[in-house]
């Protein structure tokens, strides 16, 4: 809890998690009402396709503005346009427009801000922060996301029951006013920095170069790219076997999706209380095999409270691995590149949800939800154990590197 200490990360604290609460609100209730509207996992995996490729596109300008810019004011900027977008959502649902498309441009428009805004919202953590406090702010900034991830779909499965998609997307938008009021309550303001007169993809490229000469970020980005890949369609997965093998209505949804919150709340002890008793690389093994177990686990479940064990270890583990790895990017990665490093890493593995959402979304139209999910199980397993054996300078045990403090910018 130190990072609690300092008043700027607790405001800021506040309003993401009441935010990230209201955006889990839409996050259920998209795939519902487009799984609804068509009955198939595929047209549910576009929806990571419309949401996510803006971080790819779009991540190299917000590297470059998070690194140059005062990321306070960027973040005010790209959350207002993310609170419009979720608004215009909602209006054109009450007005009536019941087309996937729609749907799924409106999702686009919200990921196109979100895009340029989770570069800054990454680096700005540590600007809250002192370094020796970094471990802490880095692992209860996962803890509040979580922690929402386990709040917001147990409401929007409450919401979806009773009075309807409309308000789970009304309520959604006006979350927006937490964290546009904690921005503005804030007394830090980021340091000065020297303004690079190079276009965005020439200092894009300086960090790609960078970070070929860092094997603990190299290391980061692999399993990030792992877990995007195949454990992160688990939550259009929820959609799916709520609808086709369970066969349960929102409210039972909104509860599966709320056990990978709950699991994530019970590996919050582990980070916060042994984070410096186990190392990032030992938590990292730990984290990648708890989700293949989880996920085999899940695609064998005979019914829903089964599943929902299953998701709570998957939600355990994905907490613990995806923690350990984002904490040893951001305390290796020297200052002056830390924008434009954490942007790669947001690429690579938001990148891989609309891929792996996709991916496993055809192959579940085409030999059932069960086998898909049991594959990507059996898959990480195969990654985590050879992930684990790698020797040479490429390594697990990479990710226990130390700070760069000089920085090899080129």
């Amino acid at each position: 809890m130190r990072a609690f200490r300092h008043r700027d990360y607790a405001v800021f604290w506040v309003g993401a998690i009441t935010s990230n609460t209201g955006g889990w609100l839409s996050n259920l209730t998209v795939p519902f009402v487009i799984y609804g509207m068509t009955g198939s996992a595929l047209w549910v995996g576009l929806v990571s396709v419309f949401q996510f490729v803006p971080n790819i596109v779009l991540g190299p300008w917000g590297g470059v503005l998070a690194d140059r810019h005062d990321r306070r004011k960027v973040l005010l900027v790209t959350q207002f346009g993310m609170a419009l977008s979720a608004l215009l959502l909602w209006a054109l649902w009450v007005a009536g427009l019941r087309e996937p498309l729609v749907v799924m441009a409106l999702v686009g428009l919200g990921g196109i801000f979100q895009g340029v805004n989770m570069p800054s919202w990454q680096s700005f953590v540590n600007d809250l922060v002192p370094r020796s406090d970094l471990d802490s702010a880095v692992a209860l900034n996962s803890l509040q996301f979580n922690a929402a991830r386990s709040l917001g779909p147990a409401i929007a499965g409450l919401i979806l029951a009773t009075i309807g998609p409309s308000w789970a997307l009304l309520l959604n938008a006006l979350s927006f006013l937490a964290v546009l009021l904690a921005l503005v309550l804030l007394r830090v303001r980021s340091e000065a920095r020297q303004r690079d007169p190079a276009p965005v993809f020439r200092q894009f490229r300086a960090a790609l170069r960078y970070i070929r000469g860092e094997p603990g970020i190299q290391m980061g980005l692999l399993v990030a790219i792992a877990v995007g890949l195949l454990v992160n369609p688990i939550f259009q997965f929820t959609v799916v076997f709520a609808g086709s093998v369970y066969d349960v209505g929102p409210g039972t949804l909104g509860l599966l999706n709320a056990a990978l919150g709950v699991g994530a709340l019970l590996a919050a002890p582990v980070l916060a209380g042994w984070s410096h008793v186990l190392s990032r690389s030992r938590l990292t093994q730990v984290g990648l095999i708890g989700q293949a177990v989880g996920l085999s686990a899940f695609a064998l479940s005979p019914g829903p409270v089964g599943g929902a064990v299953a998701l709570i270890v998957i939600g355990w583990a994905l907490l613990i691995s995806i923690s350990a790895t984002n904490t040893a990017v951001q305390v290796i990665v020297a200052d002056e590149l830390r924008g434009r490093v954490l942007a790669v890493r947001i690429m690579a593995y938001t990148g891989c949800f609309p891929i792996g959402g996709l991916l496993q979304g055809l192959l579940s139209d085409l030999f059932g939800p069960r086998v898909t999910v049991l594959g990507a199980g059996v898959a990480l397993l195969v990654v985590a154990l050879v992930l684990t054996f790698l020797r040479g300078p490429l390594r697990m045990q990479r990710l226990d590197d130390q700070h760069d403090a000089a920085g090899r910018v080129t």
